[in-house]
């Protein structure tokens, strides 16, 4: 399976001069963490983040470009558009699927409590836009809290969700809860780094955890580069993941 820091390279290549121009507002990367800040985006610049994910477990593998366009409409409200432009994927019997995703409406809410620390709610609805064998076919509703904050030069961001599952196997049930804690430092003008700790748990089912590594590199403010890795950390967690990403301005909307 190829690696998606190749296409994930040419797309930034391509991109780049979109995040030359040094008189806008810099990016607020969301990637490549599984937590998510608390803080919204500049309002009115669109951003789009786009990757690849390669990810195994067991014998089952899936490559998929995960996307979000970001939005803010005033400093504390903000609409995000996130799914998979596409997916492949193999199952443990050798059958493959291909197609899109499924995709992810999400309302924000930031509370900025002062320079340093900020509280955020997110509520997200999935349409079920992949077909079955790649989807759930079902719509799910989430619901994330987000607390954030500067600690010296370490950012934190530490989320708690739930997502009322559309879909559910028998015996399970369908409530399936969520943690995250991230966090991320700078280590040159242009470097940084992040680990993350993350996972689930539904009743019935095998709690997941996983952690991530991750490298990002910002040749200008405006335009942010990732790639790292994720280790499975119990029996019901994927093996490990693959990722490589970027996050660039589209444009100012207003």
């Amino acid at each position: 399976m190829s690696s998606p820091a190749v296409p994930l390279l040419m797309l930034s290549l391509l991109l780049a001069p979109l995040a030359q121009a040094q008189d806008g507002d810099p990016v607020l990367p969301y990637r490549p963490s599984v937590a998510s800040p608390a803080q919204l985006p500049a309002p009115g610049q669109l951003e789009f983040e786009v990757g690849g994910l390669s990810t195994k477990t067991g014998d089952t593998r899936r490559t998929s470009l995960p996307y979000t366009f970001k939005l803010s409409f005033t400093p504390e409200w903000g609409l995000l558009l996130e799914g998979e432009g596409y997916v492949r994927a193999r199952d443990d019997t050798g059958r493959r699927e291909t197609g899109v995703g499924d995709t992810t409406v999400v309302l924000k809410r930031a509370f900025v409590l002062d320079s340093a620390t900020a509280l955020g709610l997110e509520l997200g609805w999935k349409v079920p836009t992949a077909k079955d064998a790649i989807g759930s076919g079902k719509s799910d509703v989430a619901l994330n809290g987000i607390f954030s904050r500067d600690l010296g030069p370490v950012h934190m961001d530490a989320n708690l969700n739930a997502t009322r599952l559309g879909a559910a196997d028998p015996g399970t049930g369908t409530v399936q809860t969520g943690w995250a804690a991230s966090f991320s430092t700078p280590v040159s003008a242009r470097w940084g780094a992040t680990a993350e700790l993350s996972g689930t748990r539904l009743r019935g089912a095998p709690a997941t955890a996983q952690l991530l590594l991750a490298a990002t590199y910002s040749p200008t403010p405006r335009l942010a580069i990732d790639i790292g890795m994720a280790r499975g950390l119990t029996g019901a967690s994927p093996d490990w993941s693959l990722f490589s990403g970027l996050v660039v301005p589209l444009g100012k909307l207003w």
